[in-house]
């Protein structure tokens, strides 16, 4: 089991910066992926950036150039550095973790998600 547990979240002005932290804790490694989403009211929940198993990072495309996503394995800690905040970036911003083992003979991939740390950008 991974449990996460973000912060950072917080009303901000358009143009604005806010730095997200995820903390893992459980059965996490170094080498699992691991990203933030985030859902609007009224959508759907979509990707906003990823650290994928092979250590490269993703983004989507409405928030390339303005957000880093970053990793401190000594601290189990993924950060989103959010900055030119939009007011189309409010949502709520979630930690994902995604795992696989070889268990009982077999690989086995668990999906985690935290709580969720509110983000309102103001214009």
């Amino acid at each position: 089991q991974v449990q996460l547990v973000e912060s950072g979240g917080g009303l901000v002005q358009s143009g604005g910066s806010l730095r997200l932290s995820c903390v893992a804790s459980g059965s996490i490694s170094g080498d699992d992926a691991m990203g933030w989403y985030r859902q609007a009211p009224g959508k759907q929940r979509e990707l906003v950036a990823t650290w994928t198993r092979g250590g490269k990072t993703n983004y989507a495309d409405s928030v390339k150039g303005r957000f880093t996503i970053s990793r401190d394995n000594s601290k189990n800690t993924v950060y989103l550095q959010m900055d030119t905040l939009k007011s189309e970036d409010t949502a709520v911003y979630y930690c994902s973790a995604n795992t696989i083992r070889f268990l009982a003979g077999r690989y086995r991939t668990n999906d985690y998600w935290g709580q969720g740390t509110p983000v309102t950008v103001s214009s």
